[in-house]
């Protein structure tokens, strides 16, 4: 990728989108950024990003335009919001939808915008900060095939992989749900069994090391509870990013007709740890919560 290549808008600049905008502009990319944190604009700004003031600055300086909020509402703010970029947007333009957010709020957000001409990529991403700056990130990607098309060597520099999910619009939503569901039912299962495995004096960071070798082992699970017995609950993905997505699954469940034994219970328990005042610490922090049950 050369400095050549068209520039790229990026709304929502925190962990993700921060990452997703270093990685382009080590690329060479010409990259525009706007979002409500100035300390993380002017972060980048050293690095040779453009700082807008505000969503609607960035029309017409990108025709490819990411937003990498959090919630559906912010989605809307940013686009149809008093600042809202999406006036300004030309036809022919894409946005990139990374937020997790439910599939419903993402078909009504591309139906909007189409009837603009506008185009939407339905492109919720997984992997974390470091891997979204290194391009190694993972990008679930819902559209049309010729929208896909026409961008599929920018989302092969952003992700790898790049997982081409359907045509239909939300069913990147609904993949990227699916899979934060069972990331949270791996997480609670993993703090519940360490919390129950040290109520009976067992080494929590032993029998961890068990589990990450035998048939108990999950990727989240290691991590998360690694910094768990090490009393470190500083936030990389907060308590209530997993209450919410793991509460979205279960109302896309609700709306499918399913109801599973294990996703309530897990939703529960990232609510009540919120809702006990761990709402701001990392999610690994469930084990925390549950550690206090009697």
């Amino acid at each position: 990728m050369t400095a050549t290549w068209p520039p790229v808008a990026i709304v929502g600049v925190g962990n993700m989108g921060g990452g997703m905008a270093r990685r382009l502009l080590a690329q060479g990319v010409e990259v525009h950024v706007c979002d409500i944190d100035a300390d993380k604009t002017q972060a980048l700004q050293a690095l040779g990003a453009h700082v807008a003031a505000i969503p609607a600055q960035l029309g017409g300086v990108a025709h490819f335009l990411i937003v990498c909020v959090v919630t559906a509402a912010q989605v809307q703010e940013v686009l149809w919001g008093e600042q809202g970029l999406a006036a300004q947007l030309q036809a022919g333009d894409t946005v990139m939808l990374c937020p997790t957010i439910a599939p419903d709020d993402t078909e009504a957000v591309a139906a909007r915008l189409a009837a603009q001409g506008v185009a939407t990529l339905d492109a919720p991403m997984s992997g974390g900060p470091e891997r979204a700056a290194l391009g190694t990130m993972s990008l679930m990607v819902a559209g049309a095939d010729a929208v896909f098309e026409r961008h599929q060597a920018l989302l092969n520099a952003l992700a790898n992989p790049v997982f081409r999910i359907s045509q239909r619009v939300g069913d990147g939503a609904r993949t990227k749900l699916v899979n934060n569901l069972l990331a949270g039912i791996n997480l609670v299962g993993a703090a519940e069994a360490l919390a129950l495995a040290e109520r009976m004096g067992l080494d929590g960071g032993r029998t961890l090391q068990v589990m990450a070798a035998s048939s108990a082992q999950s990727w989240i699970a290691s991590d998360r509870m690694t910094r768990a017995l090490a009393g470190d609950w500083a936030p990389r993905a907060h308590m209530t990013l997993l209450e919410k997505d793991t509460g979205l699954a279960q109302q896309m469940a609700m709306k499918a007709g399913y109801v599973g034994p294990l996703g309530p219970g897990a939703a529960a328990v990232f609510a009540q740890a919120s809702a006990a005042g761990l709402a701001e610490l990392d999610d690994a922090a469930v084990l925390r919560h549950l550690r206090a049950q009697v």
